[in-house]
C-alpha cells in the first residue's frame, strides 16, 4: 500500500503565511522484478511512453483541461498543469496542451483585492473549499511550475508554429524575472538566484534566502535567454551550478537536498531553520536535480552538467552495485531514514545514468521501473506525482532537440 503523500509546509515569517508547496509521494517499496517468462514479449520505453500517456490522459486530465492529484482531496496544483504541458509538447499532442493550458490560464489567475489580475503567474492550490465551493485555496505561486509551463510554452510555440505561445511565454518570465529572483554579491560579484517562489515568503530576513535545488533548470534559462533578452537569464546559469555544488557539501555523500539556505551576504550554506519546517534531506523533491541537469547536459552540451552527474551520484551508484536498491530518503549523514523505495526516484536517476553508468540506466528500467508499471500507470492510478515523474525521466531529452536549439 502506498505511504501518504508528504508536503513540505513552507513557514512565511514576514507576511505571516503557511503555505505549502507540492512536493512529492511517499511511496512504498517498489517491487521487484519477476523473472521474464519465456516468451514473453516486454514493452520498450517508446511503447510504454505512449500508453501511459493515454492513460494519463484518461485519469488525470479532465475534458475541461483540469489535472487531479486524487491522492490529495481531487485538488490541482499549478505543478500539474505545467507538467501536463510539457508532456503534451514532447508527445506532440497541441490539443491536450491548448486544454490544459486554457484551464490553468482561466482557474489560476492571480489576484488583487480589487479582482484585477496581478501578474501572469499560476496560483499554486486549487481545489475545494470547508464550504463547497472550488476555487483557489493558495493564491502564493511555485516558481517551477511557472519554470516549467513557460518551457513548454516556448517549445510548443516553435513545435506547432504558434506565436501567440510565445507571446505568453515572454509575459511569464518578466513576472517570474521581477518576483522570484533576487540579486547578491557574496564573492564581490554581483549574483541573480532563482527562488522557489514569493520574494517575500523565501527571503523573509535578509540576507538569508531559502532556495529548491530541484527548482534549477539550467536547461530552462538558456531557452529563456533566447526568448526574453532583457534579463540576463543566462546568471541563473552561473548561479544555478553555484547552488548546486556547494548546497551539496552539506551533505557527507555528496546528495543534493530538498531544501537548502543560503547567506546572501557571505555565499555560506546550511540547512534551514527548524521553524520554516524546509529539510535539508535526499528526498522525493531533490531527486528532479538529475533530471534537470541530465537535460542541460544533452540539450546544451554542457560539461558542468556531466561533471556534477559523475561527482554527485556516486553514493547511490553504491548502493545500487551493493544492494540493487536505493531507499527514498537519506540524511545529511547519509543514512537512510525511510526502509522504502521510490519509482520516482528511479525514473529521475534513469536520465543521470544513461549519461554516466548506462549498464545501471538499464537495470534500473528492467528491476524496478518496469515492474511498478502496468496498464499505463506506475505504482498506483491514484499517484500523480510518480506518473509525471516516471515519463518525464523515460522521455529521451534529444527527441525535442530541434525545437530546443530553436530551429
Amino acid at each position: 500500500m502506498a505511504k501518504p503523500v508528504v508536503y513540505c509546509s513552507i513557514m512565511l515569517l514576514l507576511t505571516g503565511w503557511m503555505g505549502s508547496l507540492p512536493l512529492a509521494m511517499a511511496q512504498s517499496p517498489s517491487p521487484m522484478a519477476a523473472p521474464a517468462e519465456s516468451g514473453m514479449v516486454m514493452p520498450t520505453t517508446t511503447e510504454v511512453l505512449e500508453q501511459s500517456w493515454v492513460a494519463y490522459r484518461q485519469r488525470f486530465i479532465q475534458a475541461d483541461g483540469r489535472v487531479i492529484d486524487w491522492e490529495q482531496d481531487a485538488r490541482t496544483v499549478s505543478e500539474g498543469q505545467a507538467y501536463a504541458m510539457l508532456r503534451a509538447v514532447f508527445a506532440d499532442d497541441p490539443a491536450t496542451f491548448s486544454q490544459t493550458l486554457k484551464w490553468a490560464e482561466d482557474n489560476l489567475q492571480r489576484r488583487g483585492e480589487t479582482n484585477q489580475p496581478t501578474d501572469s503567474l499560476w496560483a499554486w492550490k486549487w481545489g475545494q473549499t470547508a464550504q463547497g465551493s472550488w476555487e483557489i485555496l493558495d493564491a502564493n505561486f511555485a516558481s517551477d511550475a511557472d519554470l516549467d509551463a513557460a518551457t513548454a510554452l516556448i517549445l510548443a510555440s516553435r513545435r506547432w508554429h504558434r506565436s501567440e505561445y510565445l507571446d505568453l511565454a515572454r509575459t511569464k518570465l518578466k513576472d517570474l524575472w521581477e518576483q522570484s529572483t533576487v540579486t547578491a554579491s557574496p564573492t564581490g560579484q554581483p549574483r541573480r538566484y532563482f527562488l522557489p517562489g514569493p520574494i517575500a515568503a523565501f527571503q523573509p530576513q535578509p540576507p538569508i534566502a531559502y532556495l529548491n535545488p530541484s527548482y534549477l533548470a539550467p536547461y530552462a534559462f538558456r531557452l529563456f535567454a533566447q526568448v526574453d533578452p532583457e534579463r540576463d537569464w543566462l546568471s541563473l546559469v552561473e548561479s544555478s551550478y553555484e547552488v548546486l555544488e556547494k548546497s551539496t557539501q552539506l551533505s557527507a555523500v555528496n546528495l543534493p537536498s530538498d531544501w537548502v539556505a543560503i547567506n546572501l551576504t557571505t555565499g555560506a550554506f546550511q540547512s534551514p531553520p527548524i521553524r520554516t519546517r524546509l529539510r535539508s534531506t535526499y528526498s522525493f523533491d531533490a531527486y528532479r536535480v538529475w533530471w534537470r541537469i541530465a537535460l542541460d547536459a544533452v540539450w546544451f552540451d554542457e560539461p558542468r552538467a556531466t561533471t556534477f552527474l559523475q561527482n554527485h551520484i556516486g553514493h547511490l551508484q553504491t548502493l545500487w552495485q551493493t544492494r540493487q536498491a536505493i531507499p527514498a530518503r537519506i540524511n545529511l549523514r547519509g543514512f537512510a531514514t525511510a526502509r522504502y523505495e521510490a519509482t520516482s526516484q528511479y525514473a529521475m536517476l534513469y536520465p543521470a545514468f544513461q549519461l554516466v553508468n548506462p549498464p545501471i540506466a538499464e537495470e534500473m528500467w528492467q528491476q524496478k521501473l518496469l515492474p511498478a508499471y502496468k496498464d499505463g500507470i506506475w505504482d498506483n492510478d491514484s499517484a500523480y506525482y510518480v506518473q509525471n515523474l516516471a515519463w518525464l525521466g523515460l522521455f529521451p531529452p534529444d527527441a525535442v532537440q530541434e525545437w530546443v536549439r530553436g530551429r
